[in-house]
């Protein structure tokens, strides 16, 4: 198929799981608005139909806390093929939506950015909507999940990252006494050896119901916290949000010392996300040790804007070792599983981070070559959910819309590598 057939292709998987204002990531699997699936999806729309970029972002922070945070999950209407569900998370509220009671990678910022950019009069009075609730959700993660310039997670689903090796000790200290029956839902639409493992599914479901028992308080979740992992991936989207926000304060005439504090904060804190090999990587808070793991998320130094001569020679590696980098997991580790979720396959939302981190950083060579082997893996097997490193077999969900929305921004020809 070539590069016009699959921009069609891609533009049609938005609009099959667009829901008149929020998309799916995918039907069954996921049927609600997900945080960050929901800016990818905004980015992939912007590429055709602006308005249609405005009005997803505009939906997911209708569902915004009042203290700020920007929940998971949005449930907008019920639908029992998905657990957990809105009674598991019970948050009624706190927030004008029903939702989960925590967020996720806060890339909204950027995508907005993106969109403003493409047409700045048509989006000026969509962002200057949008510009106080994602100050207020970037106060919330500065508030509530940071620790010395290093965001950290208190749940594994809220890292977006949800069974990779960073979380493993924090999660082997958890000992789930008490969780409620449940039936998964997931392994319903999707092998299960492509999913979580059930002791995982247990520690989820305990740090909910832990959170649930509190009242979504975060001055109480936040006490004697058993899950604190500070989070390479969070730290530096935060942090290149954080810097896209102070621009777009910047075209809006904005105060944006606050966010330039943030900015400084997090480029110095993101300094102890290096583990002794010089690798970024997720930091056990509470045990007070990294994981030791090189992950897809090491790689969003770029993003962040920080260099890193040693995750340049990492990803030389990660381009010899795999067909289709960047693996989720490295090669060859201990952890690596090319099929199960975070722990090896590939992402093409997060290589598209990568990528433009990457192109940002003057690493011109290294981008294109991550942008054309996306490319392929995408043109030959499809816009799936993630992808088997070393084959490019499709996992996961099919039709899923942030992939097809990753085509449409950076890896189709038609996207000029934007």
């Amino acid at each position: 198929m070539n590069h016009l057939a699959l921009d069609e292709a891609a533009r049609a998987i938005l609009r099959k799981n667009d829901q008149g204002g929020y998309t799916l990531p995918t039907y069954g699997l996921y049927p609600y608005q997900w945080n960050w699936d929901s800016a990818f999806a905004a980015w992939g729309f912007a590429q055709f139909d602006i308005d249609r970029a405005w009005l997803e972002l505009t939906t997911l922070f209708s569902g915004q806390w009042p203290n700020g945070m920007l929940p998971h999950i949005l449930f907008h209407k019920p639908d029992p093929r998905y657990f957990p569900g809105q009674d598991v998370w019970d948050t009624d509220g706190k927030g004008p939506i029903a939702s989960s009671g925590i967020s996720q990678p806060p890339v909204a910022a950027t995508f907005a950015r993106m969109i403003y950019d493409k047409d700045p009069q048509e989006g000026r009075a969509h962002i200057a909507a949008l510009f106080p609730k994602l100050v207020a959700w970037h106060r919330w993660f500065m508030s509530w999940r940071n620790s010395d310039g290093m965001i950290f997670i208190t749940h594994p689903w809220e890292g977006g990252r949800d069974n990779a090796p960073d979380w493993d000790s924090a999660m082997q200290a958890i000992d789930p006494v008490g969780v409620d029956a449940y039936t998964r839902r997931d392994t319903a639409h999707v092998d299960a050896s492509m999913r979580p493992t059930k002791e995982d599914y247990d520690r989820y479901i305990w740090l909910v119901q832990r959170a649930r028992s509190l009242g979504w308080d975060d001055a109480k979740v936040a006490q004697d916290q058993p899950f604190k992992v500070a989070d390479p991936l969070m730290t530096f989207v935060l942090l290149r949000a954080n810097r896209d926000l102070a621009a777009l304060a910047d075209a809006l005439g904005e105060d944006r010392r606050e966010l330039d504090r943030w900015t400084a904060e997090l480029t110095t804190g993101a300094q102890g996300l290096r583990n002794d090999a010089g690798v970024f990587d997720g930091y056990n808070l509470n045990l007070g040790h990294h994981a030791g793991t090189v992950s897809n998320a090491s790689f969003l130094c770029w993003f962040g804007l920080v260099e890193s001569p040693k995750m340049l020679a990492e990803l030389q590696e990660a381009f010899a070792d795999s067909r289709y980098p960047v693996p989720s997991q490295k090669v060859g580790s201990g952890s690596f599983n090319a099929k199960r979720y975070w722990r090896g396959p590939t992402w093409a939302i997060v290589n598209m981070l990568i990528g433009l981190g990457l192109a940002d950083m003057g690493h011109t060579a290294e981008a294109d070559e991550l942008r054309a082997r996306t490319a392929k893996m995408m043109s030959e097997h499809g816009f799936a959910e993630y992808y088997d490193p070393l084959t490019g077999a499709p996992a996961g969900g099919a039709s899923f819309t942030w992939t097809a929305a990753v085509w449409l921004a950076w890896a189709s020809p038609s996207a000029g590598g934007v």
